[in-house]
């Protein structure tokens, strides 16, 4: 570990002279081969003496792989569901690379994301070359020197050809640490048409359900769906960690005039309680049942998906999360973003961190992206991906895509956090902060605040 943190910056230096000039397959352009050839020859003499100089300093087991006449073998580490998906797509990626196919060869491994993560902080030097892992993880990787920063062509393609949401993901201080890989965790509005004809307005849905004898169902008491009003009013919540997973710091204003119009507003949706508005309940989907199903609008996720479509047919909505207004000011609801994100671990062979990062783009390409969708349903973060027929005919795939706009990547967040905020909504949702006036909802919220703060 010594070893690595001492050649890390050099070897982010080579990572960005690197892919400075690289091209890989996302681009479909014919010349991809060409160009990547050039630009490894190019990378390879500016960086020859910077390589010699953390030779000695590389973990004997890489020197071992750089045997004369040997190829080199790259590890990944993918979700066990999608191992052979990707081995076999890799497979038949690298027999077409030309210029790489005699150097390297590439094993997959099953690892899921969170494993991979533990992993990776526990000993960087013995973890995978390129591996997946949820955003949530990304600055405990980054603290632990885990990643090298895509550079050149391979950012642009980060930026350019995946959603706000997930680039956000992969950005920390302003800085590109991975590529995002999927775009599919979140929540939005489904809606039963017959019911609600308009979805736009969160007051809009409830009186449009209450009409009709039924209810909106959106889950408050819980910090994950609390943030659709916290986040959409501007305010903020998260937590600092180190490699350690310890708490370090928390950053909260939920006491701030942002976060007194947040629970202003889930103040007032409580008062429709039994007329229009419910508290979502376990197996909530089966609420839209057209056997004595109540809901007319449900807040939920992707999983939900094939039952609510079933039960609805034709009748069947999906929508990014309403606006809310309080006193006299819109909000666009928001809430927390979940991506799948794949990383490359930092090298001191320049051009084995450039394949890392070929390898890493091409797991992350459109065209693998759609293949995942297609075969085992993640909802893909490239934007062209997510324009194609196929993800479009998925209502709540779209309505998930437009609604992770507006919203920021999950980070972590203790367990205290998760208790503190079920309670808080409880006592929302019971109706004791109904006659509350601001000074009275501002000391709730100084009280959620410090506890939130205080939170390991």
């Amino acid at each position: 570990m010594k070893t690595m943190k001492k050649a890390l910056p050099i070897m982010l230096a080579l990572s960005l002279i690197a892919t400075a000039g690289a091209c890989s397959s996302n681009s479909g352009s014919s010349s991809a081969d060409t160009t990547t050839t050039a630009a490894t020859a190019a990378a390879e003499n500016k960086a020859a003496d910077a390589a010699a100089e953390t030779t000695t300093a590389a973990p004997a087991a890489a020197a071992d792989n750089t045997a004369s006449g040997d190829k080199q073998t790259i590890t990944v580490w993918a979700p066990e569901e999608v191992v052979e998906l990707t081995q076999s797509n890799l497979d038949s990626w690298l027999a077409g690379q030309a210029d790489w196919n005699g150097k390297y060869s590439i094993t997959v491994s099953a690892m899921g994301e969170g494993d991979a993560t533990t992993q990776m902080l526990t000993d960087v030097e013995a973890g995978a070359d390129v591996f997946g892992f949820a955003q949530d993880q990304l600055a405990r990787l980054v603290a632990a020197g885990a990643l090298s920063k895509p550079g050149g062509v391979f950012l642009t393609h980060v930026t350019e050809n995946n959603d706000a949401g997930s680039v956000g993901a992969v950005t920390l201080n302003g800085d590109v640490y991975a590529y995002p890989e999927t775009s599919d965790n979140g929540y939005f509005l489904y809606y039963d048409k017959s019911v609600v004809t308009d979805p736009s307005t969160l007051q809009g849905v409830i009186d449009q359900c209450a009409a009709a004898g039924k209810n909106f169902y959106m889950d408050i008491q819980s910090g994950w769906y609390d943030v659709a009003f916290f986040f959409g009013t501007g305010a903020q919540c998260y937590y600092d960690y180190d490699t350690e997973g310890l708490v370090t710091g928390c950053t909260c204003d939920y006491s701030s005039d942002k976060g007194l119009a947040a629970m202003k507003a889930m103040v007032e949706m409580a008062k429709y309680k039994g007329k229009g508005y419910e508290q979502t309940p376990d197996g909530a989907a089966a609420l839209f049942n057209p056997e004595g199903g109540t809901a007319g609008a449900l807040v939920s996720g992707t999983w939900d998906y094939a039952t609510v479509k079933g039960y609805l047919g034709d009748n069947f909505g999906a929508a990014k999360m309403p606006t809310f207004t309080v006193d006299g000011q819109t909000y666009q609801m928001s809430g927390f973003g979940g991506f799948k994100l794949v990383g490359v671990k930092p090298q001191t062979d320049s051009d084995k961190l450039t394949f890392c990062h070929l390898v890493a783009d091409y797991i992350t390409s459109e065209e693998m992206q759609m293949t995942r969708f297609t075969e085992k349903g993640w909802g893909p973060s490239n934007l062209n991906a997510q324009k194609s027929d196929a993800v479009q005919a998925n209502e709540a795939l779209a309505a998930l895509a437009e609604q992770l706009a507006f919203c920021p990547g999950q980070g972590q967040y203790p367990g205290a956090y998760w208790d503190l905020t079920t309670a808080f909504g409880t006592d929302i949702n019971s109706g004791k902060y109904a006659d509350a006036d601001d000074a009275t909802l501002t000391a709730a919220l100084k009280d959620l605040e410090d506890s939130i703060k205080a939170a390991k």
